[in-house]
């Protein structure tokens, strides 16, 4: 599944694409902390058959990326699903609505696997409400933290 819009081309992946590698390594080297987990989990292949990496790229360059995954951060009595998760864009690409075009594609993987809601942890402030998503609330978190989740209706 791609979305190629004026030089973004948004990547739907699992294990054995050909942007798999070179997104670990993106994700592995940039300046987001939690990159680096994420770059683990791709070089171990610790994604679900269903769960999915999407990357976006900009004239061929790695410029973001997010997951679409069964779980995020919450504890298991939680039945939410499914997340949008380590959502990611380079310094040098934000304002280019990269965020949304990553968020529009995992919604759209969601919808095709039946799906009529999306959901995304955060603790960003009125960045997912302009996306379309609405706060459900304060949840603790599997790292005894507590974070703000999102959902989104979907069709």
């Amino acid at each position: 599944m791609d979305l190629e819009v004026a030089g973004i081309d948004i990547q739907v992946m699992k294990n054995g694409h050909k942007y798999w590698k070179a997104t670990a390594d993106f994700a592995m080297n940039c300046s987001w902390r939690a990159g680096g987990y994420l770059a683990k989990l791709m070089y171990e292949n610790a994604f679900a058959e269903e769960e999915r990496v999407l990357v976006a790229l900009v004239d061929g360059n790695i410029a973001g990326f997010c997951t679409y995954a069964k779980k995020d951060e919450l504890p298991e009595e939680y039945d939410f699903t499914p997340f949008i998760g380590f959502m990611f864009v380079d310094e040098k690409y934000r304002g280019n609505r990269l965020s949304e075009k990553l968020i529009q594609a995992a919604c759209n993987q969601a919808a095709n696997d039946g799906f009529h809601r999306m959901y995304i942890m955060s603790g960003e402030i009125g960045l997912y409400e302009k996306y379309g998503f609405t706060f459900l609330g304060m949840y603790k978190t599997i790292y005894d933290s507590e974070d703000q989740l999102f959902v989104k209706e979907i069709n």
